[in-house]
């Protein structure tokens, strides 16, 4: 071994940036010195396969130990591959024979005649039948933080002085290992960075165009409400609604009052990641991991870390994908796509759907312990059927806004708009309503508004069933049971003709002149609940 063959090597190996490059030019410029059999680079690791390590009764630390991360040489005869980093001496305990030992103590080792010292090998067999004569290893160390340990096994006699170039190699090999790992971390970093400004970006477009949660209706109060107490919390919440109640206005609303709002909210709709792909975007993964993984890539919990997490459609996650979830709720562990090094991180998980989550879990199609998880503080956002009070808010405000954004003179909504407004039963919610005006807005002609919404139906005629047809002018007095009885067919009748709707301008509710909550109420207390099943009843997980 000549010191001006290592000083290439050395070179070569300082030039590089990746860590897994600088490995394997370390052992293969080693390997293809005259004499040398095998050399090989172990670097201080966590102890991540204890459980099934053949060698873990004789080590002494089991948090750490010595991990094979590169090897190159040549066998005389046989096909053994030296090149595997996997295998029964993949890891190595600290204290353990030679390349324990070196790396426990950082002390160096020179055995300049391995044949009289067989002790110091785990496999005595292999020595002799590669006719193995020497072996050198050093500590590898890097600003007095120990590192990992080169070992180099030469079928020719190793001297002092050779010894002595392979210690210097060595420091050089372990400042090339140092800062590959500062150019990947460097790199991790700005990966990082870019995402995080991307979503930031992202933020602030949606920023300019979000609107408030705005309405003073006792459903929205009540929401109001359970954000500012679930806010500073820092748990899990469930928030579920119809689809255009606002759901992720409330979900940012819970992350701007929290003690992480000067973290990312990253969001996640689970009904647009393709079914393949999920792990790798919840979790990233590292170059070469399946095909088209041209490099590194780090997964939105990654990304998340020290802020919150915005699972929409969370019930459109896979079964499979379910116990990997649960997985980081429970410990806040994940591995990347391809990687076996376990990360940590610290989300905070808002998850929001419009459907029945708990039926759902009924189905069969979602874990009950994940719901659990999920729901330890569910947020109901009702429908803006539900909201009348907050139309007309509602409604001006996106008038105000279409009128800047679609460069309209200033529009006005008459009594007559608002009364149309308030008869319709909005199945798409508050999206549904600021498309009608930014519709009518855009459609505008002359200064006139006209919203593209069903006007309210008339009032009919409604005869009782099973009244014979008995005029409502008759002085007969009726019993209290008769009145009863008249009551129910008259909503039964009600909900026929409607149906089975309640609420809107096409519902029982406003046929019978009631209250939509009183009408329910009622229809509870007779026992009408099988006239409710029609498809445009409201109901959870609409």
């Amino acid at each position: 071994m000549h010191a001006e063959a290592l000083q290439t090597v050395a070179l070569a190996v300082a030039q590089e940036r990746s860590l897994e490059v600088v490995l394997k030019r370390i052992v293969e410029g080693l390997a293809e010195q005259t004499g040398i059999a095998l050399a090989r680079v172990w670097l201080l690791g966590p102890g991540d396969i204890c459980e099934r390590c053949r060698l873990r009764a004789d080590c002494l630390d089991q948090t750490q130990c010595l991990h094979l991360m590169a090897s190159a040489g040549r066998s005389l005869g046989s096909n053994e591959d030296w090149s595997r980093l996997n295998g029964d001496f993949c890891r190595f305990p600290l204290g353990k024979a030679k390349i324990g030992w070196i790396g426990a103590t950082g002390e160096s080792v020179l055995l300049k005649r391995v044949p009289d010292d067989p002790k110091w090998f785990a496999r005595p067999e292999w020595t002799r039948r590669e006719r193995i004569q020497s072996f050198a290893g050093h500590a590898l160390s890097f600003r007095g933080d120990r590192l990992g340990v080169l070992g180099v096994f030469s079928r020719a006699n190793f001297d002092d002085t050779a010894f002595g170039w392979l210690r210097i190699f060595a420091d050089q090999a372990a400042v090339a290992i140092a800062n590959s790992r500062a150019f990947e971390e460097i790199h991790r970093l700005r990966e990082r960075l870019e995402l995080e400004n991307a979503y930031l970006r992202e933020e602030v477009n949606a920023a300019s165009g979000r609107r408030a949660i705005l309405g003073n209706s006792p459903g929205l109060r009540r929401v109001l409400d359970q954000i500012d107490m679930v806010a500073p919390a820092d748990i899990a919440v469930l928030i579920q609604g119809e689809s255009g109640v606002g759901k992720e206005l409330v979900a940012h609303a819970i992350h701007e009052r929290s003690m992480r709002r000067d973290r990312p909210l990253v969001k996640v709709n689970c009904a647009a990641v393709p079914r393949e792909l999920f792990e790798s975007e919840f979790f990233g993964h590292v170059k070469g991991a399946f095909s088209g993984a041209s490099a590194n890539r780090v997964g939105r919990f990654q990304l998340a870390d020290g802020g919150a997490l915005l699972l929409d459609e969370v019930s459109e996650l896979p079964m499979e994908m379910q116990p990997k979830l649960l997985r980081v709720l429970q410990d806040g562990e994940f591995e990347p796509v391809g990687e076996d090094r376990t990360r940590r991180v610290n989300v905070r998980i808002i998850a929001a759907t419009n459907r029945d989550l708990k039926g759902e879990v009924r189905a069969g199609r979602f874990r009950h312990d994940l719901y659990y998880r999920l729901s330890v503080f569910p947020i109901e956002v009702p429908p803006l059927r539900e909201r009348l009070e907050d139309i007309a808010g509602l409604a001006t405000y996106f008038l105000k806004a279409a009128c800047e954004r679609f460069n309209r003179p200033n529009l006005q909504f008459t009594e007559r708009h608002i009364e149309q407004l308030r008869n319709y039963d909005w199945p798409g919610n508050v999206r549904e309503l600021q498309n009608v005006v930014d519709r009518a807005v855009i459609c505008a002609r002359l200064g006139s508004l006209r919203l593209d919404v069903p006007e309210a139906v008339q009032p009919v005629s409604l005869v009782p069933t099973g009244s014979g047809g008995a005029s409502p002018r008759s002085s007969a007095v009726l019993p209290d049971t008769e009145l009863k009885r008249l009551e129910r067919d008259n909503i039964l009748a009600a909900l026929q003709h409607s149906n089975g709707r309640i609420y809107g301008a096409r519902g029982a509710a406003r046929l019978l002149g009631l209250k939509p909550t009183t009408l329910s109420a009622r229809v509870r207390k007779l026992a009408l609940k099988q006239a409710l099943l029609a498809p445009d009843t409201p109901r959870a997980g609409r």
